[in-house]
């Protein structure tokens, strides 16, 4: 896959704009010219293309859209009161942050789209919320661990 490339323009359009140098003998000389470019885009897609895996995509915490995801799941109003709230402590703490707090999605799609979206790290807000527990899933590792919102947050660096 080509990230950049080079162009060797020659002396063509240095001549044209007349531009000239002193060589080291102190004669004037029309430079030689070259094109450098670096496709930025093309970086994002050798990233995608280099650190996915079979359920989507695996963003390095460098280059993810969002620090974390956090998702409310279940229908009563503690996941997505927790979730609303951890996404507020980890925002003030300076962390970009999506929160998938859409009704009537089943869990299994949210997470589904949260291994789509690849950001490394998530935050669940579910079955444990009225007792203050949330999942923490490392989207790269696959390692789910529950804890108090807290630990999480502590973990999380808000």
């Amino acid at each position: 896959m080509e990230i950049g490339h080079v162009f060797q323009l020659g002396r063509k359009y240095a001549e044209v704009l007349g531009l000239k140098v002193l060589d080291e003998n102190g004669k004037l000389v029309t430079v030689t010219m070259g094109s450098y470019g670096i496709g930025v885009t093309r970086i994002l897609a050798i990233i995608a293309e280099s650190t996915h895996d079979e359920r989507g995509l695996l963003w390095p915490a460098n280059v993810a859209p969002f620090d974390v995801h956090v998702i409310a799941t279940g229908k009563d109003a503690a996941a997505l009161e927790l979730a609303e709230s951890v996404g507020a402590s980890l925002e003030a703490a300076g962390r970009d942050v999506l929160i998938d707090d859409r009704p009537k999605v089943s869990p299994g799609v949210k997470f589904g789209d949260a291994e789509l979206i690849g950001v490394p790290v998530i935050v669940i807000a579910g079955r444990g919320a009225a007792d203050g527990i949330v999942e923490l899933w490392d989207r790269r590792s696959g390692e789910r661990e529950q804890l108090p919102v807290a630990e999480a947050l502590a973990r999380l660096g808000a």
